[in-house]
């Protein structure tokens, strides 16, 4: 661990996160977090713990780290999809040449549904972008 620590701790959850302010400066040296804020990143909100006022440099960092994690989280989503066209080029190759009868029967109707509903939104979505395209260019 580095010899200085950070002034806030973001305890990452579901939606968001609970803040904490990083206390070193006591008698025993020791390690305090005490939570200032719930922060929702979904719909932008931060909750102050309990009845504590946030004073400008609590809220400014916290807004710069909901910056950053919203950042993180779209280049998270975007990453999984391209592991998601591998996933489907592997399993392309799996149901060519190495899958036996009862694997393609146990996955092929799930398989086809899926990819019917993922090429509907996909064709909707291109459409609605040529659209948009003609409509402005």
């Amino acid at each position: 661990m580095g010899t200085e620590l950070p002034d806030y701790y973001f305890r990452v959850r579901e939606n968001g996160a609970f803040v904490f302010r990083v206390d070193t400066e006591n008698r025993q040296r020791r390690i305090e977090m005490d939570q200032i804020a719930v922060v929702n990143i979904k719909n932008g909100e931060i909750k102050p713990h309990g009845d504590r006022q946030l004073s400008d440099e609590d809220l400014a960092q916290i807004k710069s780290w909901m910056a950053s994690r919203g950042a993180l989280l779209a280049r998270r989503d975007i990453d999984d999809i391209h592991r998601a066209v591998d996933y489907l080029n592997l399993t392309t190759h799996w149901a060519q040449s190495k899958a036996n009868e009862a694997q393609l029967e146990e996955v092929t109707d799930a398989l086809l549904l899926a990819m019917h509903d993922l090429r509907s939104v996909l064709v909707r979505k291109k459409a609605d972008r040529l659209m948009a395209a003609a409509k402005s260019g």
